[in-house]
C-alpha cells in the first residue's frame, strides 16, 4: 500500500523551498512522530540556496575534538604554536589547528593568574566547576561558503554540533568572529560556551575573514586554509581581488610583492551584510542539525526536519564585531529565528537619532554617537601625540610608541590647523581632549598608546578600504600591504609563513608578517610606522596618510564620497523587536568606546520600544576590549589595572540561556564594580572570585542604568 503525503514547504533561511511529493508507507510513522500538525505533511529538510557545497568531519574529542583542535587546555595555554609536518604544504588539519590556537589566544588571557582554567577555559564545565580535564569536546563540524551565486562573496561558515547535544532540548549559539578573524574567530567565547552547553554552535567569518590574495604569485586560499592557484581555485576561493589578468600584471610590475586582503579588498563593504550572515550562519546550524538528527528517508540522503524555530531554542551572541552581527542579525530577524541576545562590547552603528541622549554625571551627549571610521579617523590621528599627556604616565606599551614621531605627529597636527597649543605639553594635553570630547573616557588614558601600537592604524587602513569599496590597486591614501624587512623595504613573503597564515592571521595587516606599507614615502615604499611624511619629511607616522584617511570621512572626493556612502551602509535602527538582550561593555574600553555603541544603543533601543524593550546595558569598571592584553608580558600594568570582560560575557550568556529556558529575571541594567588585582606591573597577584564580583539582582539606586526623559542616565 502506497500512501500519499502532502509536501509541507520547509523555511531554513527565510527562503520557502519546495520538496517532491515522497510516496513511501515506510514513513508515516516517522512523519507521524517529528512533525507538529496532523495534516499529513511532510517536513523536508532542504539546503538553503545560499549554502555551497558541505564538508563534514567528526572528532572523537581525544586525538582531536572542536573546542581545541586536540590541543586540550594546556596545548592551548602554551607558549609552542602546533607544527606543521611539511612547511610549504600543511594539511587542512594542521592549518585548522593553526587557527583555534591563535583564534583563541587572541581572544582571552591564557594567563592562570587572569583567571584561564580557574574561572573560565575548557576545563571549567558549563556549571562553573573547575575539573582537572583537558576539555576537549567530541562531536561533528559542517563547513560551507555561503554566497549569492556569483562565487565572489564566499562567506565561511561552520557549524559545531557537540556530542552532548540533547535532541529533548536544542539550542544554538551563535559565533560570528571577532574583528576581521576567520571563521573560527569566536571559538573562545561564544563557540566555547556553547560547546559546554550541549549547543550547536554558529559560526561565520561575517565575510571579512581569511582571505589573503599573494597577487604577486596569484595564489589564494581555499575555505580550510590550504593554498591554490587562483585559477585552479576558482569559485572555491576563500577571496581573489577583482583584476583581470592584464590589470594583475601591470600592477605587479609597479608594485611587486604586494597583498589583497578579504575584509579591506573585496569590493563588497562587508559589514553591511554582518546580520545576514549571522541570520545565514543560523539557518546553516538548523540544515546541519536535521541532517544529523532528522529521520533518513529511504534515499538515504534525505531527511526530516525534526528542528526548527519553534522548537529550539537560539541566542545570537558575539563580541566586538561579533557582537555587533549578532545585534544586527536580531534586527534583522523576520523569520523568528532568534530568541534573545547576548553580546560584549558590540562593535554597533547608529543611524543618527537626535531623539536620545546619554548621560554620564554632568557629561550629556545628544544622539547616536559617532561611527567606527569617524572615531577611527580621530584616534588614528590624535593618539600618537596624546601618548605624550600628563595623563598618560605610565601607559602599558608607552615603549611601542616613538616619542620622536609622537612629538613629530604633534608639531604635523598643529601646523595642518588640528591643535591650537603652541607647546609640546599643551598639544598632547589638546589631543587627549579630543579623544575625550571623540567618546573616550578617562579610564582609557593610559590605554591609548597600547591601542595606536597594535590596533587602530590597521583598522583605520582597513575599513578606508572597505568601506570604499577600494580595489587593491587604489592603494588608498597611499596604503599597501606587503612584507618588510630591515629598514622597512619590501621583500617577498616567506613561502612557509604565506603557506600558514590562514592559521597565523587575525585579517587586517599587519598580521603574521605581512604589514602597512606607506608608498608615498619620500624615498620610496617603506613599513608605514619607518616612513617619513612628504609634506614635512620628518617621521611622524605618516600624519600625511593619516589626513588623508580623515578627510575620506569628511571630504567630497570621489574616494571620499564613496567612503562616506560605505559608512552609511553600515548604520543599524536599534530596533530588537522585543528580544530579550544582555550588552555588557568595559568602561574602559579603548577601542570601541560605550559613548558611540552600547549607550546609545540602549536607549535607542528603549526610545522605539518603550515598555517592550527587553534590552539591558551592563557596564563594568576595569575592563577593555582587549583581554588578550592583560597579561601580556609586553605590556606590563594591563595585569594589574584590569580584569577579564569574558567572565561577564559568560555570564551574560547564562543569565540569557535561564531566562529563555525558566523565564528567570534578567539582571537589570547596572554597572558593576570589580576589584583590580593591584601588585606590581607585570606580576599582579592571581585573580580570585572577588575581583570580579556577579551582575547584582537589586543593584544601589547609585548603580543603576535607566532611561528616563528620552535619556540614558549612568553612574558617574
Amino acid at each position: 500500500m502506497k500512501i500519499n503525503m502532502k509536501v509541507k514547504t520547509a523555511v531554513n533561511d527565510g527562503v520557502k523551498h519546495r520538496s517532491p511529493i515522497l510516496k513511501s508507507a515506510g514513513l508515516l510513522a516517522a512523519a507521524t512522530t517529528l512533525l507538529a500538525g496532523c495534516d499529513g505533511s511532510v517536513e523536508v529538510n532542504t539546503k538553503p540556496a545560499f549554502v555551497g557545497v558541505v564538508s563534514q568531519a567528526s572528532y572523537d574529542g581525544v586525538s582531536d575534538d572542536l573546542l581545541t583542535a586536540g590541543l586540550g587546555k594546556t596545548g592551548l595555554q602554551s607558549a609552542t604554536q602546533p607544527t606543521v609536518v611539511d612547511p610549504l604544504q600543511p594539511t587542512s588539519a594542521e592549518i585548522r589547528r593553526l587557527a583555534i590556537y591563535n583564534n583563541y589566544r587572541a581572544l582571552v588571557d591564557i594567563a592562570p593568574a587572569g583567571g584561564y582554567g580557574t574561572l573560565y577555559g575548557p576545563n571549567v564545565t558549563a556549571a562553573g566547576t573547575v575539573t582537572t580535564s583537558e576539555g576537549l569536546v567530541a562531536g561533528t563540524e559542517y563547513l560551507a561558503f555561503a554566497d549569492d551565486g556569483s562565487g565572489r562573496k564566499n562567506v565561511t561558515m561552520a557549524v559545531q554540533i557537540p556530542a552532548s547535544f540533547d535532541g529533548a532540548n536544542p539550542c544554538i549559539v551563535t559565533a560570528p568572529s571577532s574583528g576581521s578573524r576567520g571563521v573560527y574567530g569566536a571559538i573562545a567565547t561564544s563557540g566555547e560556551w556553547g560547546l559546554k552547553k550541549g549547543c550547536a554552535v554558529a559560526y561565520t567569518d561575517k565575510g571579512s575573514g581569511m582571505g589573503v590574495d599573494d597577487l604577486q604569485n596569484d595564489t589564494v586560499n581555499l575555505i580550510d586554509g590550504r593554498r591554490a592557484p587562483a585559477a585552479t581555485a576558482g569559485d572555491a576561493s576563500n577571496f581573489t581581488a577583482a583584476l583581470s589578468a592584464s590589470a594583475l600584471a601591470a600592477f605587479n610590475a609597479i608594485a611587486p610583492n604586494r597583498f589583497a586582503v578579504k575584509h579591506a579588498h573585496s569590493q563588497q563593504n562587508p559589514e553591511k551584510d554582518w546580520g545576514t550572515d549571522t541570520l545565514h550562519a543560523i539557518s546553516f546550524a538548523f540544515y546541519a542539525l536535521n541532517q544529523q538528527f532528522g529521520a533518513a528517508l529511504p534515499d538515504g540522503q534525505t531527511h526530516l526536519r525534526r528542528f526548527r524555530p519553534e522548537n529550539t531554542l537560539v541566542i545570537a551572541a558575539g563580541v566586538s564585531n561579533g557582537g555587533g552581527a549578532a545585534l544586527a542579525a536580531a534586527e534583522q530577524d523576520t523569520d523568528g529565528l532568534i530568541d534573545g541576545v547576548a553580546v560584549a562590547e558590540p562593535q554597533i552603528q547608529l543611524k543618527p537619532n537626535a531623539g536620545i541622549s546619554v548621560q554620564r554625571g554632568a557629561l550629556v551627549r545628544v544622539g547616536t554617537g559617532r561611527t567606527l571610521y569617524d572615531y577611527f579617523t580621530i584616534a588614528n590621528l590624535y593618539q600618537p601625540c596624546a601618548s605624550l599627556s600628563a595623563a598618560a604616565v605610565g601607559s602599558p606599551g608607552l615603549a611601542f610608541v616613538s616619542a620622536t614621531n609622537a612629538s613629530n605627529r604633534c608639531a604635523a597636527l598643529a601646523a595642518n590647523g588640528l591643535l591650537t597649543a603652541t607647546t609640546l605639553a599643551g598639544q598632547a594635553d589638546e589631543s587627549l581632549q579630543v579623544l575625550h570630547d571623540t567618546g573616550w573616557d578617562a579610564e582609557s588614558d593610559r590605554l591609548q598608546a597600547s591601542h595606536y601600537a597594535f590596533a587602530v592604524p590597521a583598522v583605520t587602513v582597513t575599513y578606508a578600504n572597505a568601506h570604499a569599496r577600494a580595489s587593491v590597486t587604489d592603494r588608498l591614501c597611499g596604503f599597501s600591504f606587503a612584507a618588510t624587512g630591515a629598514g622597512g623595504v619590501i621583500v617577498p613573503y616567506a613561502a612557509t609563513s604565506l603557506a600558514r597564515i590562514f592559521g597565523t592571521g587575525n585579517g587586517v595587516p599587519p598580521t603574521s608578517g605581512i604589514n602597512i606599507v606607506n608608498e608615498l614615502n619620500p624615498s620610496g615604499p617603506v613599513l608605514d610606522s619607518l616612513s617619513l611624511s612628504p609634506e614635512t619629511g620628518l617621521p611622524d607616522y605618516n600624519a600625511d596618510g593619516a589626513i588623508c584617511l580623515r578627510n575620506l570621512f569628511t571630504g567630497t572626493s570621489a574616494a571620499a564620497l564613496a567612503t562616506q556612502a560605505g559608512v552609511n551602509e553600515v548604520r543599524h535602527d536599534g530596533r530588537l523587536n522585543g528580544k530579550p538582550g544582555i550588552i555588557v561593555h568595559g568602561r574602559a574600553d579603548t577601542l570601541v568606546p560605550p559613548w558611540n555603541t552600547s549607550r546609545p544603543y540602549f536607549g535607542v533601543n528603549n526610545l522605539l520600544e518603550g515598555s517592550a524593550s527587553q534590552l539591558r546595558l551592563i557596564e563594568v569598571e576595569n575592563a577593555n576590549h582587549f583581554d588578550a592584553f592583560i597579561d601580556n608580558a609586553a605590556l606590563p600594568g594591563y595585569d594589574s589595572m584590569l580584569v577579564p570582560l569574558h567572565v561577564y560575557f559568560i555570564r551574560a550568556l547564562d543569565a540569557m540561556y535561564a531566562r529563555l529556558k525558566t523565564n528567570a529575571t534578567l539582571p537589570p541594567s547596572q554597572l558593576v564594580h570589580t576589584v583590580p588585582r593591584g601588585g606590581t606591573p607585570g606580576a599582579a597577584p592571581a585573580i580570585t572570585a572577588a575581583n570580579v564580583p556577579t551582575f547584582s539582582a537589586q543593584p544601589a539606586a547609585g548603580d543603576r542604568i535607566v532611561f528616563q526623559n528620552n535619556t540614558v542616565i549612568l553612574p558617574p
